[in-house]
């Protein structure tokens, strides 16, 4: 029906989405799936999928996969009355999102169908629900009044609504379908049907509310069959998604009680009304010359077989993050914030450090104070983190890399990630001369590194300590009596030939299993006490080429930077290698390289293989200020 069309999908890994997924992925085509929830192993690679909050998504992930069909399920609702904090939930996942994804979509030069799942609480309940129980059903056709029922239909309306508003823009270049769905249930869902088999599994009394309800039942498969079949027939307009069979409350316990032959249940009195509702399908069977097949009869057992394998998967919490050696590194925790709210709203993000009036606490959830990251606090800081439910730890300073690559293994048997490559690889990089020696090995295009300075042929040279940041205490272009001079101010100097050209830094992130998944080049144009103050991303894939597959060669893992002269004759001379997330590492970020998202991907399991690199096609340059954080109260 859809084979080999590219379709993304919001909310793919939902109760509709995944029957939708299943059905798509089986007629060929191929898929964009974004969803809060993880990716079900059986996609794994059959598939792109990115896990998170889709507000984050960008132009550029979209650009990159240029979608033909948009169906968007993605939505937050709760079961019945909504609490006084869905106010928030609504307003995020419901207004804001739909806004924001059709912001992207509706400017996609490749964009054809757009199919958006919509519901039938945008009709004016007053047509069907009622003060007493009633023996038939009303039936709604899509003309008839709308008034929505709740805060979820009134954000199934205002989408309606601006995407009307884009269609009269836009009717030349795509199409758009509106279904509004009726009281939808199926495996694995919130719904009341499969609430009430897993706690009749549970050998547990199921209460009934209102047995003479009358209802319009869409089982998921069905919904997501009429969903592709709409996008297919290139349907446009509003139609009704239901049976147009509406079945009683009282007919499902009939069913389950076939199932479970001893179970208990028992009625509740309530004060809330009855709805007797169902969808008038004229026009769906109209479009499309199908309606819903399934009944409750056929699917609940289903859904007991589903319930009772256990298939379902639970999402546990994310935990939290600890940055450490925060000090005054805000756009880094901004930048990891970014990424832990693609994932979950709910993470905390705290900041270590030893300094008790560190800058970076106005910015994090909470602070720590660290002891010294040595061997001794090991055990105080891993039952810190146990108590704040920490899962990951991001370190950002070079003198504590050594600490966290021993202790990696050991963090890790206790549930928490770190991400810092293995010690072997620390070490090379933070010894200037053994990373000398590792990439000659290797056969990368290092400049040489020797501890004597006649073991160099230069006219100037360059004077560094052998270990820690090169930044450090670094003499430049200097003369061989003054490079020797220079050298005794320093604990363990080592010497390098200057060589005149660009100073370029890499950002790049490397997988678990070793993959470069993104390189990003950048000039560093303005250079103060070594950190990059103004700093300008560049193209040119013979440099990407050569530093892509020496970063791959060096066995590291996470976020790491490579430093580099590019002569006037474009040959590279890689200098050193610093293991963590740099100063002026943010930039990587807005040029596409998602480090910190990955590693949370990575760290709960997840392969990112399916999780798109989309570079900047532009150049962006960063200018790295100060800036005043102003915070109103009366108590501080």
């Amino acid at each position: 029906m859809l084979e080999g069309k590219k379709i993304f999908i919001s909310g793919g890994a939902g109760v509709i989405g995944s029957e939708m997924v299943d059905t798509l992925l089986s007629q060929g085509a191929d898929l964009f799936v974004g969803d809060l929830k993880a990716c079900p192993e059986k996609w794994s690679g059959r598939l792109n999928f990115r896990q998170g909050d889709l507000n984050y998504l960008t132009m550029g992930e979209l650009v990159e996969f240029q979608p033909e069909y948009f169906i968007h399920l993605a939505a937050t609702f709760e079961r019945s009355t909504e609490t006084y904090d869905f106010w928030y939930e609504n307003f995020r996942h419901n207004i804001r999102l739909s806004n924001h994804l059709m912001s992207l979509v509706k400017d996609l030069k490749s964009i054809r169908s757009v199919v958006y799942a919509s519901s039938y609480l945008i009709y004016d309940p007053e047509l069907y629900i009622f003060s007493d129980a009633q023996c038939e059903p009303t039936t709604l056709k899509e003309t008839d009044r709308i008034h929505p029922r709740n805060l979820t239909g009134m954000a199934k309306l205002s989408h309606e609504i601006e995407l009307r508003f884009l269609s009269d823009f836009k009717k030349n270049e795509f199409r758009t379908c509106i279904a509004r769905i009726f009281r939808g249930y199926g495996r694995g869902s919130r719904d009341v049907i499969s609430r009430w088999v897993r706690t009749l599994l549970s050998n547990e009394e199921i209460s009934v509310y209102r047995p003479d309800g009358i209802f319009d039942y869409v089982y998921s498969k069905d919904a997501a069959e009429g969903l592709i079949r709409l996008a297919a027939a290139k349907t446009e307009g509003i139609v009704n998604l239901g049976t147009g069979r509406s079945r009683k409350v009282s007919e499902i316990i009939d069913v389950l009680k076939s199932h479970f032959p001893d179970m208990k249940s028992v009625n509740v009195d309530s004060d809330i009304p009855f709805e007797a509702s169902q969808a008038d399908t004229t026009l769906l069977e109209k479009s499309i010359g199908w309606k819903p097949k399934y009944d409750l009869e056929n699917s609940i057992g289903e859904i007991i077989e589903f319930e009772s394998s256990k298939v379902a998967a639970s999402n546990s919490a994310f935990g939290n993050i600890l940055v450490t050696s925060s000090s005054k590194k805000i756009p880094l925790i901004q930048s990891v914030r970014k990424a832990a709210n693609k994932l979950s709203s709910e993470v905390q993000i705290f900041g270590g450090d030893q300094n008790p009036n560190s800058l970076s606490f106005n910015y994090t959830d909470d602070k720590y104070i660290m002891p010294e990251t040595s061997k001794d606090n090991v055990d105080h800081i891993l039952s810190w983190c146990l108590r704040n439910n920490v899962k990951y730890i991001i370190p950002t300073r070079d003198g504590e890399l050594n600490f966290w690559s021993d202790q990696k293994e050991y963090f890790k048997s206790n549930g928490i990630s770190v991400m810092v490559s293995d010690s072997g690889s620390i070490q090379n990089c933070i010894d200037k001369y053994q990373f000398s020696q590792i990439c000659e090995e290797l056969g990368l295009p290092s400049i040489p590194t020797a501890k004597r300075i006649s073991r160099i042929e230069s006219k100037t040279f360059v004077v560094k300590e052998r270990c820690g940041a090169g930044s450090e205490n670094i003499g430049l272009n200097l003369e061989k009596f003054h490079a020797q001079k220079h050298a005794k101010k320093l604990k363990e100097a080592v010497y390098q030939p200057y060589i005149k050209g660009k100073e370029v830094s890499a950002d790049a992130y490397v997988t678990k299993g070793g993959i470069v998944k993104g390189v990003v080049i950048r000039y560093r144009i303005f250079v103060e006490n070594g950190e990059s103050v103004v700093t300008e991303t560049f193209q040119d894939s013979k440099i990407q080429e050569i530093i892509t597959e020496s970063i791959r060669k060096l066995n590291l893992y996470g976020h790491i930077i490579l430093q580099a002269i590019v002569t006037p004759d474009l040959n590279v001379h890689i200098i050193e290698c610093n293991a963590r997330f740099g100063g002026a590492s943010t930039l990587s970020l807005a040029a596409g390289l998602d480090s910190f998202y990955w590693f949370l991907l990575e760290s709960n399991g997840h392969s990112v293989e399916n999780y798109y690199f989309v570079p900047s096609k532009r150049q962006i340059r960063q200018i790295r200020a100060k800036q005043d954080l102003l915070v109103y109260g009366d108590n501080f």
